[in-house]
């Protein structure tokens, strides 16, 4: 599937639709790694190695694959730096940072109701 094009159309914002470009957009960020990502960067710059130690069970493919994801929709920016061995950095860019505020708000409600979804699954399994 390719990209779709931004158009300016009202259709382009609608997520109910399937071919619009937010639900594109959507699709590629509301996954469980690219949140965790944009978690763990916060406000800080870091290196592949610290990014891939930051988040538990993240394989090398997958975090590779999210971050270009993430920095083809303009929230991380990679920077290289021209040193004997490379250096790579990653940081969230300003959309980045504003997706992270979203991103904080539902890792609260995750704590806040914890208990309550686990006892609940408890209910539903029994």
């Amino acid at each position: 599937m390719g990209t779709k094009q931004f158009s300016g159309s009202p259709e382009d914002a609608d997520l109910r639709r399937a071919d619009s470009l937010a639900r594109e957009i959507f699709s590629d960020v509301a996954n469980k790694w690219a949140l965790l990502i944009i978690e763990a960067l916060g406000e800080r710059t870091l290196r592949f190695s610290e990014l891939r130690n930051e988040i538990e069970g993240i394989s090398h493919k997958m975090l590779t694959q999210n971050l270009r994801m993430l920095e083809r929709n303009g929230l991380v920016e990679r920077t290289v730096h021209p040193v004997v061995p490379p250096r790579v950095d990653y940081a969230l860019t300003e959309p980045g940072q504003a997706l992270r505020v979203t991103i904080d708000g539902l890792c609260d409600w995750t704590h806040r109701y914890l208990g309550h979804i686990e006892t609940s699954r408890h209910r539903f399994d029994a």
